[in-house]
């Protein structure tokens, strides 16, 4: 049985409401593992401690995020805390960059069957995995940006060290991909080098390193034809890798062929730490009000479970990622368990509040704690659409 430490942080809004059905999956899931056990440190950081404190990401939880073997964290951010310059506050891009998590991995997957904006053509689904670079790029500057009078500058900055560490990534990933069947093993480098050299230097090093995995495809595609694409014939993706304004953008078109930020997870990825986070914001407008869809975070914990299983050559731990994101896939295919922002109508006034009528429900290892936030999602409906393990349950 080996242990390993969970630094979580809850972040605004939702983030509290999201959190805590995630939490319940992964205790249950390593209470009843037999190779690894699960602790969590639950840290302080967000737009809601700055109000507070002035400190967004005290450096106590930024030495609690480095100890740990890796990094939950939910949604950050208000639109009415904002730094004395006008942003807003993102301790997650500050851990990126303190951490050097280097690659922004944001799944885009439809299934068979399942609903979504688009029509697929017949027998096809949308399988591919979008990697956006996560510590420079045009993010370099973040708060260091020149403003006067006249005109404002920011500073697009791309390094060989952070893009051969990108693209290897990239590879790597593909490779995987290939070998258990999700992908035709296909990397394809997304930039604007037909106008900008940074671009044109960006691809050089893509190419550099394409012809260390000749077992594998690589080619280019420029960003504005990729974003038509995506619309056009997701189907043909498999692996992209872009710049990080670039792949910030395409992750929610990526995000709105799935039906929504609802369903984006996310992990940034470094040589040594990992944070795990879901795409969307942190939706004060809803908060409190047990409507929050939580299924992007049990996606981005369920990738949590998989690099760890990966980094620590544990089967189980990857066994029990794949079962959590198997689970939220059939219910959403199902279309009997979802929140207003996948379709779920709002519930008659009339009615008691969804958090009494969902409270608790029936789970292999017992019943769940009465939690606020499970007026969001009948989180059996997990178990009862598929998600078991070996053991005879998540």
């Amino acid at each position: 049985m080996t242990a390993y430490s969970i630094a979580v942080f809850e972040g605004d809004g939702i983030g509290p409401e999201i959190t805590a059905p995630t939490l319940d999956l992964l205790q249950r899931a390593s209470a009843q593992a037999g190779s690894y056990d699960l602790s969590f440190t639950t840290v302080p950081a967000g737009a809601a401690h700055y109000a507070k404190t002035g400190e967004s990401l005290p450096e106590a939880s930024m030495q609690t995020a480095r100890a740990a073997d890796a990094i939950l964290l939910s949604a950050m951010g208000l639109p009415d805390v904002r730094y004395p310059d006008g942003t807003e506050i993102s301790p997650q891009i500050e851990l990126r960059k303190a951490l050097g998590l280097f690659a922004g991995v944001r799944p885009v997957t439809v299934r068979r069957g399942a609903p979504g904006p688009l029509t697929l053509p017949e027998g096809q689904e949308i399988d591919f995995v979008l990697i956006r670079e996560s510590t420079e790029g045009l993010f370099f500057s973040q708060g260091a940006g020149e403003v006067s009078e006249t005109e404002a500058r920011e500073t697009l900055r791309i390094t060989r060290d952070i893009s051969e560490k990108l693209f290897r990534f990239a590879f790597d990933l593909a490779a995987t991909r290939k070998a258990s069947g999700r992908g035709p093993g296909r990397v394809t480098c997304v930039d604007k080098a037909n106008v900008f050299r940074a671009f044109a230097f960006f691809r050089s090093i893509f190419d550099e390193e394409a012809t260390r995995h000749p077992e594998l495809i690589s080619d280019h595609a420029y960003v504005d034809a990729t974003a038509l694409w995506m619309v056009q014939k997701p189907w043909e993706f498999d692996v992209l890798v872009t710049e990080n304004m670039f792949g910030d953008i395409l992750s929610d078109l990526g995000a709105g062929l799935m039906g929504g930020l609802g369903l984006a997870p996310s992990a940034d990825i470094g040589l040594e730490h990992a944070v795990f986070q879901p795409c969307h914001g942190s939706a004060p407008d809803i908060a409190g009000q047990g409507v929050a869809n939580p299924f992007a975070m049990i996606l981005s914990a369920a990738m949590m479970l998989e690099w760890l299983g990966t980094k620590h050559d544990n089967e189980e731990m990857r066994r029990d990622g794949d079962a959590m994101r198997v689970a939220v896939d059939q219910v959403v295919t199902e279309g009997q368990a979802l929140t207003r922002d996948l379709g779920a109508p709002p519930p008659p006034k009339t009615r008691p509040p969804l958090s009494r009528r969902c409270s608790s429900h029936e789970y292999p290892a017992g019943r769940l704690r009465r939690r606020r936030i499970f007026r969001a999602v009948p989180l059996s409906k997990l178990v009862q659409a598929g998600a078991r393990v070996s053991r005879g349950g998540l």
